[in-house]
């Protein structure tokens, strides 16, 4: 009940994943091994959400269109267990799924037992549709993304890097964490995890970065409530150190919730200066300083407002100004697979925003000062057609060199860095770094 409970907030109420998925597990009192279940239910589901439906239009006579959210929710749990998860038995992905249908809906369980027992008998020969008959249907069917989206991206990368785009969004995303440098280092965090069976390995692109495996109910890990460690990606961490902000440099984020990026580069100025970081929603701004406050942060501020709105007060008031837009989220599939469902509506109208943001946090650097502009999308007219469209509007800023680093040393001469899963394994993001030049 607490997969399909979960699932019902993300599928039929459109919250987040991750979101979703917490606040079922919270109170939930289920056991480490059932907890990990649930999730790999409601991950797969996600994940292959058209496929799933393809399957269900093969064996069922209703249409799809005509099947209550409840039931093909339903549907989709018991056929997702009976291809694609190891370790549960057919018999019972198909009981407890007809089980579960008498508590949500009495009327519809013969019918999910029908459909599902058909799976079982089928499931040797069930197949996506014939990439012959077009290869869009065929990607967008096998991966479970939205046809338009394969689309583009077939058009502008062709076929064999879309298919290992696709494969690498579909595999199951490392867990990476950051060492709080202010209070340890990342071999005693490293020596300590060891010491709770958690598997670490160092990181060589970024010096705080710890990949870990086996660790179970991360919130409530002793080592992460006493603020020694931030969970947040390789390619996250990247922006800090392109920032590389020095100690008592006054600096801002202008759409900084959670606040990892923040609290990053708070930690890297060793709690000296000042981190104003900023978001225009009230509740995210509690993450924030509950962020800071367990990392024992004390040069971060937080502040309500809209980064649409020029702030007059702010104008050549930092050294450095991130600007972490709102953008699509294309480079974090895997790890919130629902974003690939994402209509094209959706995303057409947000580069004008994203201009308007980079606009607005342009004024607010100081002469000589820093402009990081960033993403998690790999989609160029949100990343560096936004950035030259402004450097065209404006002669005060100029792409700089990103040193230090080692990911693409051809375009970081350029200044800046684009990430792929399939190429770099790490999330996809768009990192520039403008500097203010007059």
């Amino acid at each position: 009940m607490i997969a399909y409970n979960a699932l019902y907030d993300i599928e039929v109420r459109g919250q987040y994943s991750n979101i979703a998925l917490g606040n079922s597990l919270r109170d939930s009192g289920l056991s480490d091994s059932d907890r990990g279940l649930a999730t790999e239910i409601v991950y797969g589901v996600i994940e292959n959400r058209y496929f799933l439906e393809y399957v269900i239009k093969q064996f069922s006579s209703i249409k799809l269109a005509k099947i209550s959210p409840s039931v093909k929710l339903l549907l989709k749990m018991g056929i997702y267990q009976i291809l694609m998860l190891e370790g549960v038995k057919d018999f019972a992905a198909v009981n407890e799924s007809v089980e579960l249908c008498k508590r949500i809906s009495k009327k519809s369980s013969g019918f999910v037992n029908a459909i599902l027992r058909n799976v079982v008998r089928s499931k040797g020969s069930i197949e996506p549709p014939s990439k012959e008959n077009g290869a869009v249907e065929y990607y967008s069917v096998k991966y479970s993304y939205e046809p338009w989206l394969v689309d583009k991206w077939l058009k502008k990368y062709g076929e064999d890097f879309l298919e290992d785009l696709l494969e690498a969004n579909a595999q199951k995303p490392k867990l990476y964490i950051r060492t709080n440098t202010l209070k340890t280092s990342r071999e005693n965090l490293m020596a300590e995890l060891a010491k709770m069976g958690i598997g670490c390995e160092a990181c060589d692109i970024v010096p705080e970065a710890i990949r870990v495996s086996g660790i179970k109910n991360i919130e409530r890990n002793e080592l992460f409530r006493k603020g020694q460690f931030f969970i947040q990606d390789i390619s996250s961490m990247l922006i800090g150190h392109v920032a590389s902000p020095g100690i008592g440099m006054k600096v801002l984020d202008v759409c900084s919730a959670p606040g990892g990026k923040a609290t990053h580069m708070a930690a890297l100025m060793e709690n000296t200066g000042e981190v104003i970081a900023r978001d225009v929603h009230r509740h995210k701004l509690k993450l924030i300083k509950d962020n800071a406050k367990r990392l024992g942060i004390s040069n971060l501020k937080v502040q309500l407002k809209d980064a649409l709105l020029l702030d007059e007060e702010s104008i050549e008031d930092f050294d450095i100004v991130l600007t972490d837009v709102p953008c699509s989220g294309f480079g974090i599939i895997r790890r919130k697979p629902e974003i690939k469902y994402k209509q094209r509506k959706d995303v057409e109208c947000l580069p004008e925003l994203q201009s308007s943001i980079l606009e607005n946090a342009a004024r607010y650097v100081k002469k000589g000062g820093l402009l990081i502009y960033s993403t998690c999308t790999i989609e160029d007219e949100e990343n560096i057609e936004i950035v030259r469209a402004f450097m065209k509007k404006s002669d005060e800023f100029r792409l700089e060199p990103i040193e230090g680093i080692h990911v693409d040393e051809k375009s970081q001469k350029s200044g800046y860095i684009q990430t792929y899963p399939n190429v770099h394994g790490m999330d996809g993001f768009f990192i520039a770094k403008l500097r203010k030049v007059r």
